[in-house]
């Protein structure tokens, strides 16, 4: 487990508690909201990657399924188990990466003495999303 280094003063502040999940803090309404321990950034990464990947899943899942309207009853048998097989792929792609960015997100902030603001797994959840994506399509001419 990373431990704080030795040179950083006050980190995490006194009396620091986590704050509940989503907790995306807007500056000219909230206080600042800022995670501190590799548990949180771990944690906010992998809930939010796991949301998106869901979100996402069930998305080209409801797509494929709207592609067979029209056909045999016969068929819409075997193409209700479609959402649950995207279901199970998106959690643990979601799960490997989201651990993955969670845990060198917090390595990185906790070695620099940095306050994570609670936007940061946000976003990574979203960039985690969009390599998933971008990664889905063939790449003509490659090596």
């Amino acid at each position: 487990m990373a431990t704080t280094p030795p040179d950083c003063q006050n980190y995490p502040p006194e009396g620091y508690q986590s704050l509940p999940f989503p907790s995306l803090c807007w500056p000219p309404q909230n206080n600042y909201c800022a995670l501190y321990t590799i548990w949180d950034s771990w944690r906010y990464t992998l809930l939010w990657t796991l949301i998106l990947y869901a979100l996402f899943h069930f998305g080209a899942a409801g797509i494929a399924l709207s592609m067979q309207i029209g056909k045999p009853r016969l068929v819409w048998k075997y193409l209700l188990g479609v959402p649950l097989i995207y279901a199970l792929v998106a959690g643990a792609e979601a799960l490997f990466t989201g651990s993955i960015v969670g845990l060198v997100l917090g390595a990185v902030y906790i070695s620099g003495c940095y306050e994570m603001p609670t936007w940061i797994p946000f976003i990574w959840g979203w960039i985690n999303v969009l390599v998933l994506i971008v990664s889905s399509f063939t790449i003509q001419g490659g090596l």
